[in-house]
Protein backbone atom coordinates (compact mmCIF):
# COMPACT_ATOMS: atom_id res chain seq x y z
CA UNK A 1 0.00 0.00 0.00
CA UNK A 2 0.88 3.64 -0.47
CA UNK A 3 1.25 5.33 2.57
CA UNK A 4 2.00 8.95 3.79
CA UNK A 5 3.51 9.32 7.14
CA UNK A 6 3.18 13.39 8.67
CA UNK A 7 5.76 14.28 11.24
CA UNK A 8 8.67 12.03 11.72
CA UNK A 9 9.71 12.58 15.72
CA UNK A 10 10.16 9.24 17.80
CA UNK A 11 6.72 7.78 16.83
CA UNK A 12 6.41 8.57 13.09
CA UNK A 13 10.45 7.33 12.42
CA UNK A 14 8.82 3.82 14.41
CA UNK A 15 6.05 3.74 12.35
CA UNK A 16 8.26 4.30 9.37
CA UNK A 17 10.57 1.73 10.04
CA UNK A 18 7.84 -0.83 11.07
CA UNK A 19 5.61 -0.39 7.68
CA UNK A 20 8.71 -0.43 5.56
CA UNK A 21 10.12 -3.90 6.96
CA UNK A 22 5.98 -4.76 6.10
CA UNK A 23 7.05 -3.80 2.29
CA UNK A 24 4.68 -0.46 1.99
CA UNK A 25 5.57 2.26 -0.23
CA UNK A 26 6.20 5.32 2.32
CA UNK A 27 6.34 8.75 1.79
CA UNK A 28 7.15 10.86 5.00
CA UNK A 29 6.37 14.74 5.53
CA UNK A 30 8.08 16.59 8.19
CA UNK A 31 9.30 20.91 8.02
CA UNK A 32 12.88 19.91 9.51
CA UNK A 33 15.26 19.09 6.54
CA UNK A 34 17.87 17.25 8.77
CA UNK A 35 14.78 15.05 9.82
CA UNK A 36 13.89 14.02 6.22
CA UNK A 37 17.38 13.15 5.53
CA UNK A 38 17.97 11.30 8.43
CA UNK A 39 15.06 9.35 7.88
CA UNK A 40 15.40 9.02 4.12
CA UNK A 41 19.46 7.68 4.63
CA UNK A 42 18.00 5.23 6.84
CA UNK A 43 14.75 3.80 5.20
CA UNK A 44 14.04 3.52 1.78
CA UNK A 45 11.48 6.18 1.67
CA UNK A 46 10.64 9.32 0.06
CA UNK A 47 10.82 12.66 1.76
CA UNK A 48 9.16 15.66 1.39
CA UNK A 49 10.41 19.05 3.51
CA UNK A 50 7.19 21.51 4.11
CA UNK A 51 4.18 21.92 5.91
CA UNK A 52 1.97 18.32 6.19
CA UNK A 53 -1.34 20.38 6.39
CA UNK A 54 -0.86 22.31 3.05
CA UNK A 55 -2.02 20.69 0.19
CA UNK A 56 0.56 21.43 -2.66
CA UNK A 57 2.72 19.08 0.08
CA UNK A 58 0.63 16.44 0.42
CA UNK A 59 0.40 16.32 -3.34
CA UNK A 60 4.41 16.57 -4.01
CA UNK A 61 4.17 13.49 -1.57
CA UNK A 62 1.44 11.82 -3.52
CA UNK A 63 -1.66 11.75 -1.82
CA UNK A 64 -3.82 11.48 -5.12
CA UNK A 65 -2.51 7.43 -4.79
CA UNK A 66 -2.32 7.32 -1.36
CA UNK A 67 -4.35 4.77 0.34
CA UNK A 68 -3.66 5.83 3.95
CA UNK A 69 -2.04 9.01 5.50
CA UNK A 70 -1.21 8.74 8.93
CA UNK A 71 -0.53 12.47 11.32
CA UNK A 72 1.75 11.97 14.09
CA UNK A 73 3.29 15.86 14.41
CA UNK A 74 3.66 17.37 17.86
CA UNK A 75 0.04 19.05 17.35
CA UNK A 76 -3.43 17.74 17.75
CA UNK A 77 -4.83 20.69 15.64
CA UNK A 78 -2.65 20.24 12.67
CA UNK A 79 -2.86 16.40 12.79
CA UNK A 80 -6.52 16.81 12.28
CA UNK A 81 -6.26 19.85 9.81
CA UNK A 82 -3.51 17.51 7.72
CA UNK A 83 -6.40 14.49 7.44
CA UNK A 84 -9.02 16.57 6.48
CA UNK A 85 -7.40 17.58 3.51
CA UNK A 86 -6.21 14.26 2.76
CA UNK A 87 -9.61 13.07 3.22
CA UNK A 88 -10.28 15.84 0.27
CA UNK A 89 -7.63 15.65 -1.64
CA UNK A 90 -7.22 11.78 -2.22
CA UNK A 91 -10.67 10.64 -0.60
CA UNK A 92 -8.06 8.15 1.56
CA UNK A 93 -8.32 6.76 4.97
CA UNK A 94 -6.87 9.02 7.51
CA UNK A 95 -5.33 8.35 11.19
CA UNK A 96 -4.37 11.09 13.30
CA UNK A 97 -2.64 11.18 16.76
CA UNK A 98 -4.91 13.02 19.15
CA UNK A 99 -3.11 13.29 22.25
CA UNK A 100 -4.80 16.42 24.24
CA UNK A 101 -6.70 15.36 27.64
CA UNK A 102 -9.71 18.08 26.60
CA UNK A 103 -9.96 16.28 22.98
CA UNK A 104 -10.10 13.10 25.21
CA UNK A 105 -13.93 12.93 25.72
CA UNK A 106 -14.79 13.95 22.47
CA UNK A 107 -13.07 11.77 20.28
CA UNK A 108 -15.59 10.09 19.11
CA UNK A 109 -17.29 13.23 18.00
CA UNK A 110 -14.25 14.14 16.48
CA UNK A 111 -13.49 11.06 14.45
CA UNK A 112 -17.16 10.84 12.98
CA UNK A 113 -17.57 14.17 11.91
CA UNK A 114 -14.12 14.73 10.34
CA UNK A 115 -13.94 11.41 8.91
CA UNK A 116 -11.03 9.82 10.03
CA UNK A 117 -10.27 5.89 9.97
CA UNK A 118 -8.52 6.14 13.64
CA UNK A 119 -7.25 7.90 16.11
CA UNK A 120 -4.78 7.39 18.62
CA UNK A 121 -3.58 8.54 21.78
CA UNK A 122 0.30 6.96 22.54
CA UNK A 123 -0.14 9.10 26.26
CA UNK A 124 -3.96 7.12 26.98
CA UNK A 125 -2.97 3.75 25.84
CA UNK A 126 0.50 3.74 27.57
CA UNK A 127 -1.48 4.73 30.60
CA UNK A 128 -4.17 1.85 30.30
CA UNK A 129 -1.19 -0.74 30.09
CA UNK A 130 0.24 0.45 33.00
CA UNK A 131 -2.94 0.34 35.01
CA UNK A 132 -3.62 -2.84 33.55
CA UNK A 133 -0.18 -4.53 35.58
CA UNK A 134 -1.11 -2.50 38.26
CA UNK A 135 -4.16 -4.64 38.82
CA UNK A 136 -1.68 -7.60 38.85
CA UNK A 137 1.39 -6.55 40.01
CA UNK A 138 3.77 -9.33 39.52
CA UNK A 139 2.87 -9.35 35.72
CA UNK A 140 5.89 -7.90 33.45
CA UNK A 141 3.04 -7.00 30.87
CA UNK A 142 -0.75 -7.91 29.90
CA UNK A 143 -2.16 -7.27 26.89
CA UNK A 144 -5.66 -8.18 26.21
CA UNK A 145 -7.92 -10.08 23.42
CA UNK A 146 -11.88 -10.42 22.86
CA UNK A 147 -12.73 -7.00 24.72
CA UNK A 148 -10.65 -8.12 27.55
CA UNK A 149 -12.44 -11.92 27.88
CA UNK A 150 -8.50 -12.91 27.11
CA UNK A 151 -5.52 -11.87 28.40
CA UNK A 152 -1.99 -12.76 27.38
CA UNK A 153 0.05 -12.17 30.53
CA UNK A 154 3.81 -12.32 31.10
CA UNK A 155 5.92 -13.17 34.00
CA UNK A 156 9.16 -14.18 35.99
CA UNK A 157 8.89 -17.74 36.86
CA UNK A 158 10.40 -17.37 40.46
CA UNK A 159 12.98 -19.37 42.60
CA UNK A 160 11.43 -22.39 44.36
CA UNK A 161 7.66 -22.26 41.95
CA UNK A 162 6.05 -25.26 42.53
CA UNK A 163 6.75 -25.12 38.11
CA UNK A 164 10.29 -24.66 38.18
CA UNK A 165 11.62 -27.93 36.47
CA UNK A 166 8.40 -29.31 35.32
CA UNK A 167 7.28 -29.72 31.83
CA UNK A 168 4.15 -28.45 30.55
CA UNK A 169 1.98 -31.91 30.32
CA UNK A 170 3.27 -32.03 34.07
CA UNK A 171 2.39 -28.44 34.90
CA UNK A 172 -1.19 -29.18 33.37
CA UNK A 173 -1.42 -32.03 35.55
CA UNK A 174 -0.39 -30.56 38.55
CA UNK A 175 -2.42 -27.94 38.34
CA UNK A 176 -6.09 -27.93 37.28
CA UNK A 177 -6.23 -24.17 36.15
CA UNK A 178 -7.25 -24.25 32.07
CA UNK A 179 -4.38 -22.15 30.82
CA UNK A 180 -2.11 -21.82 27.84
CA UNK A 181 2.06 -21.34 27.99
CA UNK A 182 2.16 -19.96 25.09
CA UNK A 183 6.11 -18.13 24.69
CA UNK A 184 9.42 -18.70 26.87
CA UNK A 185 11.97 -16.52 26.85
CA UNK A 186 15.21 -18.52 28.24
CA UNK A 187 18.12 -15.74 28.42
CA UNK A 188 18.70 -15.00 24.46
CA UNK A 189 16.16 -17.62 23.45
CA UNK A 190 12.40 -17.62 22.32
CA UNK A 191 10.53 -20.97 22.17
CA UNK A 192 7.19 -21.70 21.57
CA UNK A 193 7.12 -24.59 23.40
CA UNK A 194 5.28 -27.80 23.03
CA UNK A 195 4.43 -30.25 26.03
CA UNK A 196 7.63 -31.84 26.53
CA UNK A 197 8.76 -28.06 26.96
CA UNK A 198 10.17 -27.80 30.79
CA UNK A 199 10.20 -24.99 32.97
CA UNK A 200 13.34 -23.34 34.76
CA UNK A 201 12.88 -20.47 37.58
CA UNK A 202 14.04 -17.60 36.02
CA UNK A 203 11.90 -18.39 32.98
CA UNK A 204 9.75 -15.35 31.73
CA UNK A 205 6.79 -17.09 30.46
CA UNK A 206 3.86 -15.79 28.52
CA UNK A 207 0.37 -17.53 29.20
CA UNK A 208 -3.32 -17.23 27.46
CA UNK A 209 -6.26 -17.78 29.45
CA UNK A 210 -9.67 -15.60 30.87
CA UNK A 211 -8.73 -12.89 33.12
CA UNK A 212 -10.33 -15.39 35.95
CA UNK A 213 -8.63 -18.15 35.28
CA UNK A 214 -4.89 -16.47 34.32
CA UNK A 215 -5.34 -15.25 38.24
CA UNK A 216 -5.56 -19.17 39.64
CA UNK A 217 -3.05 -20.16 37.55
CA UNK A 218 -0.69 -17.46 38.95
CA UNK A 219 -2.35 -17.97 42.56
CA UNK A 220 -1.47 -21.80 42.45
CA UNK A 221 2.19 -20.98 41.39
CA UNK A 222 2.97 -18.62 44.31
CA UNK A 223 2.97 -15.20 42.78
CA UNK A 224 1.53 -12.59 44.31
CA UNK A 225 -2.17 -11.95 42.18
CA UNK A 226 -3.84 -8.75 44.00
CA UNK A 227 -3.38 -5.21 42.45
CA UNK A 228 -1.80 -2.43 44.37
CA UNK A 229 -2.99 -0.13 47.09
CA UNK A 230 -1.11 2.79 46.43
CA UNK A 231 1.06 4.56 43.57
CA UNK A 232 3.67 7.02 43.19
CA UNK A 233 4.25 8.61 39.95
CA UNK A 234 7.57 10.32 38.97
CA UNK A 235 6.76 13.34 36.24
CA UNK A 236 2.97 15.17 36.10
CA UNK A 237 2.46 15.18 32.06
CA UNK A 238 -0.22 13.86 30.20
CA UNK A 239 0.76 10.31 30.78
CA UNK A 240 0.56 10.91 34.54
CA UNK A 241 -2.63 12.48 34.32
CA UNK A 242 -4.42 10.22 32.30
CA UNK A 243 -2.53 7.13 34.41
CA UNK A 244 -3.92 8.66 37.58
CA UNK A 245 -7.26 9.15 36.76
CA UNK A 246 -7.81 4.99 35.75
CA UNK A 247 -5.80 4.25 38.87
CA UNK A 248 -8.00 6.55 41.27
CA UNK A 249 -11.24 4.95 39.65
CA UNK A 250 -10.29 1.80 40.51
CA UNK A 251 -9.52 2.91 44.27
CA UNK A 252 -5.78 3.08 44.04
CA UNK A 253 -4.28 5.83 46.24
CA UNK A 254 -1.78 8.14 44.06
CA UNK A 255 0.79 10.41 44.92
CA UNK A 256 2.21 12.73 41.87
CA UNK A 257 5.83 14.39 42.32
CA UNK A 258 6.06 17.35 39.47
CA UNK A 259 9.05 19.83 39.62
CA UNK A 260 6.91 22.36 37.64
CA UNK A 261 4.73 24.70 40.18
CA UNK A 262 2.23 25.73 37.53
CA UNK A 263 1.34 22.42 36.56
CA UNK A 264 1.52 20.64 40.49
CA UNK A 265 -1.64 23.43 40.42
CA UNK A 266 -3.15 21.92 37.49
CA UNK A 267 -2.89 18.87 38.44
CA UNK A 268 -4.59 19.74 41.79
CA UNK A 269 -7.43 20.95 40.27
CA UNK A 270 -7.60 18.30 37.41
CA UNK A 271 -7.01 15.39 40.24
CA UNK A 272 -8.60 16.90 43.63
CA UNK A 273 -8.02 13.15 44.85
CA UNK A 274 -4.46 12.71 44.50
CA UNK A 275 -2.00 13.95 46.14
CA UNK A 276 0.24 16.35 44.25
CA UNK A 277 3.52 17.26 45.56
CA UNK A 278 5.65 19.85 44.07
CA UNK A 279 9.55 19.10 44.15
CA UNK A 280 12.46 17.51 42.32
CA UNK A 281 12.44 13.86 42.70
CA UNK A 282 15.87 13.38 40.99
CA UNK A 283 16.85 14.50 44.70
CA UNK A 284 16.40 10.91 46.50
CA UNK A 285 15.72 13.06 50.21
CA UNK A 286 12.10 14.09 48.68
CA UNK A 287 11.38 10.16 47.44
CA UNK A 288 12.59 8.92 50.69
CA UNK A 289 10.54 12.20 52.90
CA UNK A 290 7.37 11.09 50.33
CA UNK A 291 7.63 7.62 51.88
CA UNK A 292 9.03 5.92 48.85
CA UNK A 293 10.18 2.68 50.99
CA UNK A 294 6.32 2.25 51.61
CA UNK A 295 4.94 2.59 47.84
CA UNK A 296 3.47 -0.71 46.42
CA UNK A 297 4.15 0.93 43.10
CA UNK A 298 6.44 3.34 41.49
CA UNK A 299 5.84 4.89 37.99
CA UNK A 300 8.85 7.08 36.37
CA UNK A 301 7.05 9.05 33.56
CA UNK A 302 9.42 12.05 33.23
CA UNK A 303 10.45 13.32 29.78
CA UNK A 304 14.09 12.29 30.68
CA UNK A 305 14.96 8.58 29.39
CA UNK A 306 18.23 8.25 31.84
CA UNK A 307 16.53 9.86 34.59
CA UNK A 308 13.49 7.33 34.49
CA UNK A 309 16.10 4.54 34.11
CA UNK A 310 17.88 6.09 37.85
CA UNK A 311 14.60 6.52 39.49
CA UNK A 312 13.45 3.21 38.91
CA UNK A 313 16.86 1.56 40.33
CA UNK A 314 16.52 4.11 43.61
CA UNK A 315 13.12 2.91 43.90
CA UNK A 316 14.10 -1.14 43.84
CA UNK A 317 17.15 -0.58 46.28
CA UNK A 318 15.06 1.38 48.63
CA UNK A 319 11.69 -0.48 48.56
CA UNK A 320 9.81 -3.83 46.86
CA UNK A 321 7.52 -1.55 45.14
CA UNK A 322 6.36 -2.62 41.56
CA UNK A 323 8.25 -0.54 39.46
CA UNK A 324 7.21 0.82 35.56
CA UNK A 325 9.83 2.41 33.85
CA UNK A 326 9.02 4.82 30.75
CA UNK A 327 11.45 4.65 27.44
CA UNK A 328 10.98 7.05 24.75
CA UNK A 329 13.72 7.35 22.98
CA UNK A 330 16.37 4.87 24.41
CA UNK A 331 17.17 2.42 21.96
CA UNK A 332 19.34 0.13 23.48
CA UNK A 333 17.10 -2.94 24.08
CA UNK A 334 19.57 -5.79 25.56
CA UNK A 335 21.29 -3.13 28.13
CA UNK A 336 18.27 -1.95 29.41
CA UNK A 337 17.00 -5.33 30.15
CA UNK A 338 20.37 -5.96 32.25
CA UNK A 339 19.30 -3.46 34.69
CA UNK A 340 15.84 -5.29 35.72
CA UNK A 341 13.89 -2.01 35.61
CA UNK A 342 10.63 -4.03 36.13
CA UNK A 343 7.73 -3.12 33.41
CA UNK A 344 9.09 -1.29 30.57
CA UNK A 345 6.81 1.11 28.55
CA UNK A 346 7.37 2.99 25.20
CA UNK A 347 4.81 4.78 24.07
CA UNK A 348 6.26 4.46 20.40
CA UNK A 349 5.96 1.02 20.35
CA UNK A 350 2.34 0.79 21.64
CA UNK A 351 1.51 3.24 18.57
CA UNK A 352 3.14 1.66 15.92
CA UNK A 353 1.27 -1.75 17.15
CA UNK A 354 -1.82 -0.28 16.47
CA UNK A 355 -1.53 1.52 13.37
CA UNK A 356 0.41 -1.75 11.95
CA UNK A 357 -2.80 -3.71 13.14
CA UNK A 358 -4.90 -1.30 11.38
CA UNK A 359 -2.98 -1.34 8.45
CA UNK A 360 -2.89 -5.47 7.91
CA UNK A 361 -6.67 -5.53 8.62
CA UNK A 362 -7.34 -2.73 5.83
CA UNK A 363 -5.07 -4.96 3.58
CA UNK A 364 -6.99 -7.90 3.82
CA UNK A 365 -10.65 -6.39 3.99
CA UNK A 366 -11.98 -9.11 1.95
CA UNK A 367 -10.18 -11.93 4.84
CA UNK A 368 -10.34 -12.84 7.89
CA UNK A 369 -8.98 -9.78 9.51
CA UNK A 370 -6.44 -8.74 12.28
CA UNK A 371 -8.58 -7.53 14.96
CA UNK A 372 -5.86 -7.21 17.92
CA UNK A 373 -1.74 -6.88 17.17
CA UNK A 374 0.87 -7.65 19.86
CA UNK A 375 4.80 -7.62 19.40
CA UNK A 376 6.00 -9.72 22.10
CA UNK A 377 9.20 -10.22 23.46
CA UNK A 378 11.40 -7.69 21.63
CA UNK A 379 9.36 -8.14 18.33
CA UNK A 380 10.67 -11.77 18.31
CA UNK A 381 7.22 -13.62 18.48
CA UNK A 382 3.70 -11.59 17.32
CA UNK A 383 0.49 -12.67 19.06
CA UNK A 384 -2.50 -11.97 16.53
CA UNK A 385 -6.22 -12.16 16.90
CA UNK A 386 -8.74 -12.91 13.65
CA UNK A 387 -12.16 -12.43 12.77
CA UNK A 388 -13.24 -15.61 10.83
CA UNK A 389 -15.30 -14.69 8.11
CA UNK A 390 -17.15 -17.07 5.49
CA UNK A 391 -14.58 -18.78 3.35
CA UNK A 392 -11.66 -18.75 5.48
CA UNK A 393 -9.64 -22.17 4.84
CA UNK A 394 -9.48 -23.34 8.53
CA UNK A 395 -13.21 -23.49 9.04
CA UNK A 396 -14.79 -26.67 10.24
CA UNK A 397 -11.50 -28.46 9.90
CA UNK A 398 -10.11 -30.07 12.51
CA UNK A 399 -7.33 -28.41 13.93
CA UNK A 400 -5.01 -31.86 14.12
CA UNK A 401 -6.01 -32.00 10.04
CA UNK A 402 -4.98 -28.61 9.60
CA UNK A 403 -1.03 -27.94 7.95
CA UNK A 404 -0.08 -25.07 10.36
CA UNK A 405 3.25 -23.44 10.25
CA UNK A 406 5.88 -24.49 12.26
CA UNK A 407 6.21 -22.09 15.00
CA UNK A 408 2.72 -20.72 15.09
CA UNK A 409 0.19 -21.78 17.79
CA UNK A 410 -3.67 -21.33 18.15
CA UNK A 411 -3.41 -19.87 21.40
CA UNK A 412 -7.18 -19.40 22.67
CA UNK A 413 -10.42 -19.61 20.08
CA UNK A 414 -13.37 -16.79 21.72
CA UNK A 415 -16.40 -18.55 20.11
CA UNK A 416 -20.17 -16.57 20.46
CA UNK A 417 -18.41 -14.96 24.10
CA UNK A 418 -17.13 -18.75 25.14
CA UNK A 419 -13.34 -18.70 25.30
CA UNK A 420 -11.95 -22.14 24.45
CA UNK A 421 -8.54 -23.83 25.13
CA UNK A 422 -8.28 -25.64 22.00
CA UNK A 423 -6.99 -29.29 21.46
CA UNK A 424 -6.23 -31.37 17.87
CA UNK A 425 -10.44 -32.26 17.72
CA UNK A 426 -11.55 -28.55 17.90
CA UNK A 427 -13.10 -26.87 14.92
CA UNK A 428 -12.94 -23.06 14.16
CA UNK A 429 -16.20 -21.46 13.28
CA UNK A 430 -17.53 -18.81 10.73
CA UNK A 431 -17.83 -15.87 13.39
CA UNK A 432 -14.61 -16.95 16.31
CA UNK A 433 -11.65 -14.90 16.60
CA UNK A 434 -8.97 -16.80 16.94
CA UNK A 435 -5.89 -15.67 18.99
CA UNK A 436 -2.42 -16.72 17.25
CA UNK A 437 0.88 -17.04 18.41
CA UNK A 438 3.92 -17.22 16.17
CA UNK A 439 7.65 -15.92 15.38
CA UNK A 440 6.59 -15.67 11.59
CA UNK A 441 6.41 -11.70 10.84
CA UNK A 442 3.44 -9.96 8.71
CA UNK A 443 0.44 -11.93 8.61
CA UNK A 444 -2.24 -10.43 7.56
CA UNK A 445 -4.69 -12.76 7.30
CA UNK A 446 -5.70 -16.57 9.06
CA UNK A 447 -5.03 -17.92 6.17
CA UNK A 448 -0.99 -16.66 6.39
CA UNK A 449 -0.73 -19.29 9.54
CA UNK A 450 -1.08 -22.43 6.84
CA UNK A 451 1.79 -23.91 5.11
CA UNK A 452 2.07 -22.68 1.29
Amino acid sequence: MRIIIVGCGKVGSTITEQLVKEGHDVAVIDRDPSVIQDITNNFDVMGVVGNGASYSIQKEAGIEDAHLLIAVTGSDEQNLLCCLFAKKAGNCNTIARVRNPLYNHEIRFIQEELGLSMTINPEYAAATEIARILRFPSAIKIDTFSKGRVELIKFLVPENSPIDNCSLIDISHKIKTDVLVCAVERRDEVVIPNGSFVIKAGDTISIVASPTKARDFIKEIGVRAHQVGNAMIVGGGTMAYYLAEQLLSMGIHVKIIERDEERCEQLSELLPKAMIIHGDATNQNILLEEGIQNSEAFVSLTGIDEGNIFLSLFAQSCSKAKVITKINRISFGDIINDFQLGSLIYPKFITSEYITRYVRAMQNSLGSNVETLYHLIENKVEALEFHIHEGAPVVDIALEDLPIRDNTLIACINHAGTIIRPNGKTKISVGDTVIIITTHKGLGDIKDILQK
